[in-house]
């Protein structure tokens, strides 16, 4: 790949996402980028970069950004972390509010299935607290193609088939006509979808009592994921919790989280991690 051409895409995609895209790494960019090219007819990711940067396109750019993000995803991925949300953290919220509602967020939910595990294990799992609740959980994604795909709810074999038991594929998912599977509408209900980019203020989501953001931030440039902490803190109602991703932290992005204690990858409110403990 040319000089010129990576760094207009890179460039590009820190300003969009705040991905921070190494010139080793040239290779991904001309792997998640060729369909693209293909399906616009351009003969090369040259050809792509011209027209990106002759039209001013801004949903071209968008599309651009988009391909360049990682958006591998599936259902219950480390399932423990959905154990602990279902047994303590949604109960112990609950409790707390004392207004039989809440609200989840999965920040950078890709295609849907983070949200969609939660939503199962909420039909097939819930603690007796939970049963009556109001749990609203929405799913955002920078991607226009992700959050269609996540709001249709249409999964191919391959994607079905990874983390989900062959009880749960039968018991919410229905099989069409070409042989790839649909999630049934009980469960499409307890979810709804919106584009957002962690970029930009999230203040027309509304307060959340827990807030996923997992295997988001690990190919951000460090500015950019001080500002996803700004975004996630902002949106946070009072004892909300934070979960990130394997490997995924805060520390010494922002003042505003802190570690939150026996929950792993999890983060509060700055100052209230004792607290909550005592």
């Amino acid at each position: 790949m040319q000089e010129t051409v990576f760094n207009v895409l890179a460039d590009l995609a820190l300003k969009a996402t705040g991905q921070a895209i190494p010139p080793s790494r040239a290779y991904l960019m001309e792997a998640r980028l060729s369909p693209l090219a293909r399906r616009e007819g351009f003969g090369s990711l040259a050809d792509l970069v011209h027209c990106l940067e002759s039209r001013q396109n801004a949903v071209f750019r968008n599309e651009v950004a988009s391909a360049l993000l990682t958006h591998d995803t599936w259902f219950f991925r480390e399932r423990p972390v959905f154990d602990t949300v279902i047994n303590a953290i949604l109960p112990e919220r609950l409790d707390a509010t004392q207004s039989g509602r809440l609200r989840v967020w999965c920040a950078g939910g890709s295609s849907g299935q983070e949200a969609y595990s939660l939503a199962m294990l909420l039909e097939d799992e819930p603690g007796a607290s939970l049963r009556s609740a109001k749990i609203e959980i929405l799913s955002t994604d920078y991607c226009k193609y992700s959050t269609e795909k996540a709001r249709n709810g249409v999964y191919n074999h391959y994607e079905s088939q990874r983390g989900l038991s062959i009880f749960r594929l039968m018991k919410h998912f229905t099989r069409t006509d070409g042989g790839d599977w649909a999630v049934n509408d009980t469960i499409r209900s307890r979810v709804s979808f919106r584009q957002h980019n962690l970029m930009e203020t999230a203040s027309g989501l509304g307060k959340f009592d827990l807030i996923f953001c997992r295997h988001v931030l690990s190919g951000m440039s460090k500015s950019a994921r001080m500002r996803v902490a700004e975004v996630l803190a902002a949106q946070m109602s009072p004892g909300a919790v934070i979960i990130l991703g394997e490997g995924e932290s805060f520390q010494g992005l922002t003042e505003l989280l802190e570690p939150a204690r026996d929950i792993r990858q999890g983060w509060v409110a700055a100052g209230t991690a004792n607290r909550a403990a005592a």
